[in-house]
């Protein structure tokens, strides 16, 4: 129990800081994942990078295939050929010779097929999604291109990738940024064997936009999922904590002890394990309320069954001194050692009593045979001359009779039993002791031949120092602890101690002991 105590803290270490509410574990729990899944915004970047990837495969192959077609063109071909596809393909094309000269431009063939937005004429929400780019950008790490420039002059060489192509004859991709953050791709291939070079641009507007509308619509799923988990969570934290504040207010009420009828909420219209937690602390407090009365009631009694003696031992004491009389004052001693006799005998059984529910919760139980135990204590008495001459008859059945118990107690309740038995039987009488199992139960009956005890005191018998004891009895012999003693016990094995009416040939008292019979193995 310790182990599991220690590892439970310890894991509620690891989960939470110590102290943390129940509501804000839950909205964490709920609202983690979120954070996760918002955390995918980054990742984003990936999306993109593919996307320029395929773009500037796209943006090559359309660089050397304009640059073929322009290789066999005259000049009048050439520049309407630039115009059409800078035209339709929205891009700009430019044209150089072996000397790198420009000799042809889309743009000026033809109106502009395409113009960079200026990002102070745009909108709020076209900064806002620009500083986004440039924020996922900075926390992903993501190169930035630098800014796209038209050089002052016009010649191939300005183009960093046009000079590359004409140092090397192979085609090129250069990445750079338009003023409103879209990225502008340019391709250079050669053209023929003379020297001549191509140039394209294209502001590939598009790969932001589908960047952002992915990141859009992944932003307004993440917000209306937080949305709904928070309420969620929060519906959920009041359902748990509000009906745990109400058994914490509660049981500190208790606790205080400031009113008497403090009621614990059983929430009965609950059926989850907050309900279950309810009733089980009410039936809890209602336990050791029971318990407490209980024990005042008991401290009660002991103080008023011990007061007796000692009264009489006082008045016995203090006479002694004034007594001449050798015959009155050996009648007070015996007086004072019969005192102290039942003091001593009130002290034993209240210090069994008050100990039996505690010793019994911490005993181990193990298979007891009733049939046996009985006819051990039935000899034991015999032998020892304890029986006032009584006949003891003990019947029992051929199998072992086993119950799961423990041992000495359930001897303390058959020689109570056996004693009560004896004491209100006339001397001589006869007491059966018989013992009977059905139904998955074990019952052992002591019978007598006494007076009998009547309907309405078949439950007093059991109260703690109730004593109707045979007038021919010395009184102080017996504490009236001993039926009460044997029904804890009894009760302690999930088992019953009552009165029976007695057989038709005793006539007496009948009092029975009934315990769960001991389960066979492998049943």
């Amino acid at each position: 129990m310790a182990e599991e105590t220690e590892e439970a803290s310890r894991l509620e270490r690891l989960a939470f800081p110590i102290g943390t509410s129940l509501t804000k574990r839950i909205l964490a729990v709920n609202l983690i994942p979120l954070l996760v899944l918002a955390g995918s915004l980054f990742f984003l970047d990936s999306y993109r990078r593919q996307l320029l990837d395929e773009r500037f495969k796209l943006a090559r192959i359309e660089a050397q295939i304009t640059a073929e077609a322009l290789a066999g063109a005259n000049v009048a071909r050439q520049e309407a050929l630039l115009s059409q596809i800078g035209r339709e393909q929205s891009m700009r094309l430019r044209m150089y010779d072996g000397d790198g000269k420009l000799i042809a431009d889309s743009f000026l063939l033809d109106d502009p097929s395409f113009a960079f937005d200026d990002p102070v004429a745009e909108p709020l929400l076209e900064d806002v999604a620009r500083w986004t780019d440039d924020a996922v950008n900075v926390v992903v790490g993501a190169p930035v291109a630098p800014a796209y420039i038209e050089p002052e002059s016009t010649d191939a060489d300005a183009w960093p990738e046009l000079a590359r192509v004409r140092q090397q004859g192979l085609s090129q991709i250069e990445l750079r940024r338009a003023p409103d953050g879209t990225p502008v791709i340019n391709a250079a291939a050669p053209v023929g064997s003379n020297g001549a070079s191509l140039l394209t641009t294209r502001n590939a507007v598009d790969i932001t936009q589908a960047v952002r509308s992915a990141r859009s619509s992944l932003m307004t799923i993440i917000l209306l999922t937080l949305l709904v988990s928070t309420v969620l969570s929060l519906y959920l934290a009041s359902t748990i904590i509000d009906p745990l504040r109400r058994l914490v207010r509660a049981t500190q009420r208790v606790r205080l002890g400031r009113e008497r009828d403090i009621e614990v909420p059983r929430m009965q219209e609950r059926g989850d394990e907050i309900g279950m937690l309810a009733r089980a602390v009410s039936d809890m407090t209602a336990t050791l309320r029971h318990r407490i009365d209980a024990v005042e009631s008991f401290a009660a009694d002991v103080a008023h069954e011990i007061k007796n003696p000692l009264a009489s031992l006082r008045s016995a004491t203090e006479s002694m001194p004034k007594v001449t009389d050798p015959d009155l004052l050996a009648q007070l001693v015996d007086v004072a050692a019969h005192d102290v006799q039942r003091i001593d005998r009130l002290v034993s059984e209240i210090s069994e009593a008050s100990r039996i529910d505690a010793e019994l919760s911490r005993a181990k139980f193990e298979p007891v045979d009733l049939c046996l135990l009985f006819a051990n204590v039935v000899a034991r008495k015999q032998d020892r001359g304890e029986t006032r001459g009584c006949q003891i008859e003990v019947q029992r059945q051929q199998t072992p009779a086993r119950v799961m118990g423990v041992p000495i107690r359930l001897e303390r309740v058959a020689e109570n039993l056996l004693d009560n038995a004896i004491s209100f039987s006339p001397e001589g009488g006869r007491i059966l002791v018989s013992i009977t199992q059905a139904d998955g139960r074990v019952a052992a009956s002591v019978c007598d031949e006494g007076p009998g005890i009547p309907e309405d005191a078949r439950e007093k018998v059991f109260r703690r120092f109730h004593s109707h004891r045979p007038d021919e009895e010395s009184f102080g012999n017996h504490s009236g602890l001993g039926l009460a003693i044997g029904r804890t016990i009894a009760e302690a094995h999930d088992g019953t101690l009552r009165v029976e009416d007695a057989p038709a040939e005793l006539g007496g008292a009948c009092l029975t002991l009934e315990l769960p019979a001991a389960r066979t193995p492998g049943v």
